[in-house]
């Protein structure tokens, strides 16, 4: 299935295909988890994959950042197949910022550390200039003043806007969020949310994995719904939430929405 914008949708992306995921497919043994996914992302769009657990949302980001391997398909990220033989996956993960559910930062280093440590391991970046850059990165998601936190010093919500500055700091092209909001208490939700909409504001390509449906309503350009390792529907969120064509997609938000 070969989803595109639909026709006459306004779109914040330009006509550069940033991403191009074709034909993809993924099992765990006897376990066909993703079904011959295709999706192609432009520039400075921002792509919300909604649907239930289960339904291949996190295996399709995990394959495009190459963490799981497909097991046929093509993925083309700045016009580079990542899934050709002897790729360099390396580079390719320098353009590919992944935010995870659980924050994983390394509780022996500060905040500013967590964020430069790749920017010194793996750019090469002397200290000055990789804290200077992280200090930024810092500063754009809401905690220049936290920078000699440690993990165990910030809130759950902080944790995972240092998790986005890491992820930030090499300068991707392309931003995965896989559910980053699902292991927040309900009141730290809004700092990870509004830094995810200043990014939107300022041009980022995202594909996100979430359940804040407010979210996906209002920052979102297009909306895909997943359900047994396929896409059942997509189109902008106008159209996805009030009125699906597909009665998955209806029965799913009815559920989560509870209309």
């Amino acid at each position: 299935m070969q989803l595109n914008a639909a026709p006459g949708t306004p779109s914040r992306g330009d006509d550069r295909l940033l991403l191009e995921v074709e034909d993809l497919h993924k099992s765990f043994g006897s376990l066909e988890v993703l079904k011959g996914i295709s999706l192609r992302v432009r520039t400075g769009e921002v792509i919300i994959l909604i649907g239930p657990s289960g339904s291949g949302k996190s295996t399709l980001l995990r394959c495009i950042n190459r963490l799981e391997e497909p097991t046929r398909g093509r993925i083309r990220v700045a016009g580079t197949d990542i899934t050709a033989r002897g790729v360099d996956l390396n580079r390719v993960r320098k353009d590919i910022g992944m935010v995870f559910q659980a924050f994983n930062l390394y509780p022996h280093l500060t905040a500013l550390g967590n964020v430069t440590l790749a920017l010194r391991k793996v750019l090469g970046m002397s200290r000055p200039e990789a804290e200077a850059r992280g200090r930024r990165i810092l500063e754009r998601v809401g905690l220049a003043d936290k920078a000699g936190g440690y993990p165990t010093e910030l809130s759950g919500g902080q944790q995972q806007r240092v998790a986005i500055a890491r992820a930030l700091a090499l300068e991707p092209k392309l931003m995965l969020f896989d559910e980053p909001t699902s292991a927040l208490d309900p009141e730290l939700v809004g700092g990870v949310l509004r830094a995810m909409r200043d990014l939107r504001d300022e041009g980022m390509t995202m594909v996100v994995v979430t359940h804040e449906m407010s979210f996906a309503r209002d920052a979102g350009d297009r909306v895909l719904f997943m359900d047994g390792g396929e896409i059942l529907e997509e189109g902008p969120p106008s159209t996805i939430f009030r009125s699906p064509a597909h009665q998955r997609t209806r029965e799913f938000l009815q559920r989560v929405l509870h209309v």
